[in-house]
This record gives structure tokens, C-alpha cells and sequence, in this order.
């Protein structure tokens, strides 16, 4: 049986693959949906219908609010940008809300069927989306591949499951760490591929008019899929049952062995634990996944942001983030746990939403409001590079194979649905709130509400407080 090490490295291997396709088109959001809009001219097109009635609302409003149209144009932004906005977010719903529907079902057929034929069929799936968005020269085939995507990726959830199943309690969260490096490289790297390809035709193009604008990217998106689904068949063992296959070979039989926490802790006790985290990851999300989906949205409408410009703010991001899983995260992990990691990152995030509240009333001061925007993003690096990490880190350690809803695919599966709840909501409703409030006010929202999702959090403010009421009187 092949060892620990070997298939978690195989596992983050595969996780880079997949997460270099999939931020690759981050970018370049804006810029697509804008290219769909000079080429569907047709007054019946989806497009031109959903920004059409997208217009018809905003009008009433910004009459009933004239302050946030008019902070808009002075910023430098205006109707159609936020429009777009609007747009991009319900893009951006689509995807995560196919994955809230899928991940239970793929964590079920995974304990059921095994890891490893789950993902790679998962993988087939993943394939099919980006080739439809190489040909997509609609905005329907787009959100076509869009709705294939979301219903395939399953990637993330599995390679948690994998990891935890080859882990014990004392290594797990190093090794899930890993995935949140994963991340951190991708986003490194992604968004400047797909600014750099995004200039670049596909060189067997024969016509324009027969691929999508940025089907360049999306051909080097395909490549790297296929190599992911090949290296995953070559290399991945199936890793359902790992510690009972390590007993029955009589190899070593202790990780076999009930862990410290299993010995003093029930089944009730773990599921309240898994549903606290649960809940605290979808809360965390709906807000955090609105904001770092409109932050490109955000340089596009206040700064006219070319994808090379999103591209290196993305990046920046990347590298930060990938600095702090290695030198902090794991350490400070293994130190105080995964909890604590993860409020401090919601912390850092809540800091970057004031900042990016602030963006829009700092235009006029030229450089500065660059400063804030790469001082907004310094937080929410540190809160990628935590709060997810911690959360996911946290509920793979409630997980026990010995109670059915407790066994690693369903109870991750359980977990990361919330999650992508949280993210299919959370784009569409910081849209909504940018486009009738404009940034400065959307931004702000999502600051406070996270501010009452970090005092309310187990082991959060409220619980923190007492604590330090309780040392102090003592």
C-alpha cells in the first residue's frame, strides 16, 4: 500500500493542476462579459435582456438614492460598469450554486464507490466545461460551460477526504495546510497566465468567429485538465478504508488505532462540533466570497483595470498568501489550533472590507488609492491563507469512519455544501448591494456583517471576552 506522504504529495500535485485551470479566467471576467455584449448586438440576446432589465431597476433606484450614482461617476465608474458588476456576480452564483447541489452527493458516492473513481469522473466533467468554453462565441454556451463546471468540480472536497483518510490527528492539519498552499501558488500564477494568454490567439484558429475571445487561456486550462486526469490514473491509489487495508496487511497497525480525541469525545459531541464549523464556514463565505469576487469588478469600475492589472493584483495576493501558509499557518496551527487561526482571519478580512470601503473616496488623491487597494489586499491574503485552511482543517477532525454521518465524504461533503452556499449567495448579494449602493456601501455592509459573524463564532469575540473576564477576576 503506497504510504502516507507519497498520496498526499500525489493529491497536491493533482489539487495545483486543477486550481491553475481554475483560476486562470479570473481576470478576465469583466473584459468577457463586455466582449459578449459588442458581439451579441441583438436586442433579444440574454445578455442584452439581463442588462436591459438590470437597467430598468437601477433607474428607479439611483433616483430614490442620487448620492451613490453620483459617488460612481465622481470615482470614476457609472451605470453600465455597475450593470456589469451585476452581471458578473450572478456568473459567479451560478457556479457555486451547482456545487452546493453536487458536494453532498459527490461526498455520498465517494464512501460508497471510493475516492479515486469519483474524482476522476469528476474530472471528465471538468474537461467537457472548458472545451464548451473554448467554442462558446454565446453568452447561453458560456454560461453552459459555467453550469457543467460547477456540476464537476469536485476536486477540493475529494482531496480533503483523501488527505484525512491517510492522516491521523496529529499530522492532519499540516497536511491539509497543504491545500491552502495549493491555493496560494494558483492564485500566484493563474490570473497572470490567463492575463498573459488572454492577448494571444489560439494558433490553429482558422476564424475568430468560431472560438470564444479568450479561448487561448481556456486551451491551456484544457491542458492542464487532461494532465491532471492522466497523472490521477497513473498515480492516485484508492484511499476508502486506508487504515482498515493497513490492518488487514498487518503493516502497521496503529494508525488503525482510535485517535486521543475519539477516546474522550461521542458522536454527539462530534456532530454539534462539525455542525458549529458548518455553519461558521457558510457565514464566513457568503460574506468573503462576495467581496474577493467584486474586487476585480471593483478595479474595473474605479480604475478602467486592464486583465494584466487584475492579473498582478491577483497574483500579489497569491504570493502573500502562499508566504504566510508556510511560514505562519502551519506552525501557528499546530500551536493553537484551527479555530483560532481561522477567527484571525476573518479579522484580517473584515480590516480589508473598511479599506476597500474607503477606495472610492481616495480617487481623487491619485496613488493613494492604489496603496489602500494593495493595503486591502496584504488582508485579504492573510485571511486566504487562514480562515478556509482552519475551518476545513477543523471539520476533517470531527470526522470518525465508525458513525455513518460522521465518515469523511458525507461529512466533508456536508461541510463544503454549506460553504458553496455561502458562495453562490455571497457574489450574487455583494452585486446587488455594489450595484444599488455603489462599492463604498456594498463594502461596509459586508464588513459589519461579518463583524457580527466573528462575535458570535464559537470560541469568537463573545466567548473570547469571557475568557479574559474570567483570568482577569482570578
Amino acid at each position: 500500500m503506497a504510504q502516507p506522504n507519497s498520496i498526499v504529495t500525489t493529491v497536491f500535485i493533482a489539487l495545483v493542476l486543477d486550481l491553475l485551470a481554475f483560476t486562470i479566467p479570473l481576470p478576465l471576467f469583466p473584459r468577457l462579459i463586455e466582449w459578449y455584449l459588442s458581439k451579441d448586438t441583438s436586442s433579444d440576446s440574454l445578455i442584452s435582456r439581463s442588462l436591459a432589465f438590470c437597467s430598468s431597476i437601477r433607474a428607479p433606484i439611483h433616483a430614490l438614492r442620487p448620492t451613490s450614482a453620483a459617488l460612481s461617476s465622481k470615482a470614476g465608474g457609472g451605470s453600465k460598469n455597475w450593470d456589469v458588476v451585476l452581471l458578473g456576480g450572478m456568473m459567479g452564483s451560478l457556479f457555486s450554486f451547482c456545487q452546493c447541489i453536487i458536494s453532498p452527493w459527490l461526498g455520498r458516492l465517494a464512501d460508497r464507490y471510493g475516492r479515486r473513481k469519483v474524482l476522476i469522473a469528476t474530472m471528465v466533467g471538468n474537461i467537457v466545461s472548458v472545451t464548451i468554453w473554448i467554442k462558446s462565441t454565446s453568452f447561453e454556451s458560456y454560461l453552459m460551460s459555467r453550469l457543467v463546471g460547477g456540476l464537476s468540480e469536485g476536486n477540493v472536497q475529494l482531496s480533503t477526504a483523501i488527505i484525512s483518510d491517510v492522516t491521523t490527528s496529529a499530522t492532519r492539519s499540516k497536511s491539509l495546510a497543504l491545500v491552502g498552499i495549493a491555493f496560494s501558488i494558483c492564485f500566484t500564477f493563474g490570473p497572470s497566465l490567463g492575463a498573459y494568454f488572454a492577448t494571444r490567439p489560439l494558433p490553429l484558429a482558422a476564424s475568430d468567429d468560431k472560438f470564444n475571445v479568450y479561448a487561448m487561456p481556456a486551451a491551456i486550462s484544457l491542458g492542464l485538465l487532461l494532465l491532471e486526469t492522466l497523472f490521477l490514473i497513473a498515480k492516485l491509489p484508492e484511499t476508502k478504508g486506508y487504515k482498515v487495508g493497513e490492518v488487514s496487511n498487518a503493516k502497521c497497525a496503529q494508525p488503525s488505532m482510535p485517535e486521543p480525541k475519539d477516546v474522550f469525545e461521542g458522536r454527539e459531541q462530534k456532530l454539534q462540533r462539525l455542525k458549529d464549523v458548518t455553519h461558521l464556514h457558510g457565514y464566513f463565505l457568503l460574506f468573503f466570497s462576495g467581496a474577493e469576487f467584486t474586487l476585480t469588478f471593483l478595479t474595473y469600475d474605479i480604475f478602467s483595470a486592464s486583465n494584466a492589472y487584475n492579473g498582478k493584483l491577483l497574483s500579489y495576493i497569491g504570493i502573500l498568501a502562499a508566504m504566510i501558509q508556510a511560514r505562519h499557518v502551519r506552525p501557528f496551527m499546530a500551536k493553537t489550533g484551527e479555530i483560532e487561526v481561522a477567527l484571525d482571519g476573518i479579522a484580517s478580512c473584515i480590516l480589508g472590507l473598511l479599506l476597500l470601503h474607503l477606495i472610492p473616496y481616495t480617487v481623487s488623491l491619485g496613488a493613494i488609492s492604489h496603496i489602500f487597494l494593495y493595503v486591502a489586499a496584504t488582508c485579504l491574503a492573510y485571511t486566504s491563507a487562514t480562515a478556509v485552511t482552519g475551518l476545513t482543517a477543523a471539520a476533517a477532525g470531527c470526522c470518525d469512519e465508525r458513525y455513518p454521518e460522521l465518515q469523511r465524504g458525507r461529512a466533508l461533503g456536508k461541510f463544503r455544501s454549506r460553504g458553496q452556499l455561502g458562495r453562490a449567495v455571497g457574489p450574487l448579494l455583494a452585486s446587488m448591494l455594489y450595484w444599488m449602493e455603489g462599492p463604498s456601501a456594498a463594502y461596509l455592509t459586508l464588513a459589519m456583517c461579518l463583524g457580527g459573524v466573528l462575535i458570535l463564532a464559537p470560541r469568537g469575540g463573545v466567548q473570547r471576552y469571557r475568557r479574559w473576564i474570567k483570568k482577569a477576576q482570578k
